[in-house]
Order: structure tokens, then sequence, then C-alpha cells
């Protein structure tokens, strides 16, 4: 699927927001129905630690608000969405470009709303692997996200 002039004006502003252009990484993608986003950490003099490799903290940061944010753009507007908790695991020290890819297909949103027509709130877990261009996987990146239809109890 290709990007809409909306993600793709979306795609722009998010790689000027200081928070996340802090991080180093940029939004290369996102599709039309949000269900997938795509992000590059270059490797650069503000991506790189004390020891010439890719900073954890550039990873996480380029990775950490993507699938709260698929979730809340592809769901209803009567959902609540919140990061609940991460966990990062490095396997290999990035010394090249990274890229990561997030998406969340139209089961996992359908099983989402059929969840919550019998309960208030859900947890739900995804897991993003950072890779080179080849495919080494260098980091994987896990997220628990909160979605409540009640939005007196966000997480």
């Amino acid at each position: 699927m290709s990007e809409s002039w909306r993600t793709r004006l979306f795609r722009l502003l998010f790689n000027v927001w200081p928070s996340y252009r802090g991080t180093g990484g940029r939004v290369q993608y996102i599709a039309d129905d949000w269900q997938e986003i795509r992000v590059r950490i270059p490797r650069s003099w503000r991506t790189r630690n004390y020891m010439g490799t890719t900073f954890g903290g550039s990873i996480y940061g380029a990775c950490d608000p993507m699938f709260a944010m698929i979730l809340i753009k592809a769901l209803p507007e009567e959902y609540v969405v919140w990061d609940k908790a991460a966990e990062i695991r490095f396997k290999k020290p990035g010394t090249e470009d990274l890229y990561a890819r997030f998406r969340v297909p139209d089961e996992e949103l359908a099983d989402i709303q059929s969840t919550l027509e019998d309960q208030d709130s859900i947890d739900r877990e995804y897991t993003a692997d950072v890779v080179a261009e080849d495919g080494t996987v260098h980091a994987t990146v896990e997220k628990t996200v909160h979605i409540s239809t009640d939005e007196n109890k966000r997480a």
C-alpha cells in the first residue's frame, strides 16, 4: 500500500517534531491505512556512541512510539491507546544504517475490537526487529500497549 498525502504530511511532521528528531531516527513510510510504519536510524554523529556504534537510546527512541501510533490511527477514535511497557534486546552493535518495520494487520485490529466488546481494556504485546540492510538483526524491541474503551481507565 502506498502513502497518501495525509500520511506523507504526517511523516514529514513526525520527522521535524523535536522529541522524535532528537532520537536521530527518521520515519520513511506510513501506509495509507496506518497499519505499517517504517523507520530508518542512520549512522551519523548524532546516533553514534562513544564506541562508534549506534547508540542504544537512538535505536529505542526511534522505535518507541510506533505501535501505539499505529493503533491510535488505525482504530476508531473511541479507543484510548497508551504505551505500557517496553523491552529492548541488543544483539549486535550497529555499524551501519539500521531499519525497523512496524505492522499491525487487519486481523489484529479486528481481534482488539472484538475483545473490547466484552471487556473494558486489554494489553497487547508487539515485537519489531531492528535490522541492517542485509537483514542482520541488531536489536529486538518489544512493546506492551494498553487499549481501552473508557477514557477514565487509562493505563
